[in-house]
């Protein structure tokens, strides 16, 4: 597993593979950054952007929106093991001073510690669980979203998510078995 581009480019990430934590493929990896750069219907842009990286596992979105000039990425990872490995690649990478990692259920941290605005957020929780929809609400709630802000939203294929509720999707692309879906709250 690698960095795709930017300032880190090419820099290794150490990364775990259990039962539960499923790292992002660095080609689905490149073609959300490719549509994030190059798609004329998506106004975010990741240059000095604040991103949220929701089930952030190793951190691999995240370590990438740094590489790509973001100005702050908050990681949320409830395995200590796979947190224990992001922080060994924020260490490795000299890029801890741009990060905040809470090790902690996401409910928990976004009704209790989060009290700044993202630009990006990040969900790609594990395939089995229809709760991440709870994080999203929440989120809604609070409006911890700037203006200009996208929802990037990581499933398997064949998973069934009624997520249009406050969302408007932009766009959803399909990269094997993984479904990428673009949103905005709106």
């Amino acid at each position: 597993m690698r960095i795709i581009s930017g300032t880190l480019k090419g820099r290794k990430l150490n990364f775990i593979k259990n039962s539960t934590t499923r790292p992002l493929k660095d080609s689905v990896r490149e073609n959300i950054f490719n549509i994030l750069i190059h798609s004329s219907h998506i106004k975010t842009r990741i240059i000095n952007s604040n991103v949220l990286d929701l089930y952030s596992g190793i951190g691999s979105f995240g370590i990438e929106c740094i590489s790509r000039g973001a100005k702050k990425v908050t990681f949320i990872e409830h395995d200590k093991k796979a947190s224990s490995v992001l922080r060994e690649n924020l260490i490795n990478l000299s890029i801890v001073d741009k990060t905040k990692i809470f090790i902690d259920n996401i409910d928990n941290v976004l009704n209790k510690n989060i009290n700044e605005k993202f630009h990006i957020f990040f969900f790609d929780p594990p395939f089995t669980d229809p709760n991440f929809f709870k994080n999203i609400e929440s989120i809604n709630k609070k409006k911890i979203f700037e203006k200009d802000h996208l929802l990037i939203i990581h499933r398997e294929l064949r998973t069934i998510d009624n997520i249009e509720g406050p969302l408007k999707i932009i766009d959803t692309k399909i990269y094997g078995r993984s479904k990428i879906i673009f949103c905005v709250f709106k």
